[in-house]
């Protein structure tokens, strides 16, 4: 039977499980969520795999890059990922990638961005269920109103890294406010 590696690693927001398949990125996720096990068991049946503590090149290499990205200095992670779910989990985990650090976006706008402006709760639910948290970042979305709503890390962990990142950005002033 084929072997995940797993690793956990301890952020400022909380800890996380880290998790390598091959040579790619396969979970990087809350250890502490809700749905923990329904998480692991996707990637794990997906892969035909079972859990094996131990740390890989890969899980060094996103150790280093999330220090990185929680100390201010990465706003983009360059780590191969294996995304594990279905095709439509997949199509929006890559539109999540392309909401640019420092930004949000809403489940209604990131819907129309898919050309699927209906889909706004199947949207929803596949941002619940990436198992890639902060190299997807699904932190970004937020609801219509602007509220910070559901995420696997918490909303107190959601917003520290909404105020990270927007320490991170700069902001062109106007002199003619």
């Amino acid at each position: 039977m084929n072997t995940i590696s797993i690793d956990y690693f301890s952020t400022p927001f909380g800890e996380l499980v880290l998790g390598s398949f091959g040579n790619a990125l396969c979970l990087c996720d809350w250890r502490y969520r809700k749905m923990r096990s329904e998480i692991d068991f996707r990637i794990a049946s997906g892969l035909a795999a079972t859990y094996q503590q131990g740390e890989t090149p890969i899980i060094a290499q996103t150790k280093a890059q999330l220090a990185d990205y929680f100390a201010g200095i990465a706003k983009t992670f360059d780590l191969p990922m294996l995304l594990v779910g279905s095709d439509f989990q997949k199509s929006v985990w890559h539109a999540l990638l392309e909401v640019p650090y420092g930004t949000t976006e809403t489940y209604r706008g990131l819907s129309k961005s898919m050309n699927n402006p209906k889909a706004i709760r199947a949207v929803a639910s596949a941002n619940g269920a990436n198992a890639l948290a902060i190299i997807i970042p699904c932190h970004r979305i937020i609801g219509s109103t602007g509220e910070l709503v559901g995420y696997t890390g918490g909303l107190p962990a959601k917003r520290k890294l909404l105020d990270l990142e927007s320490a991170g950005t700069t902001h062109q002033l106007s002199l003619f406010d």
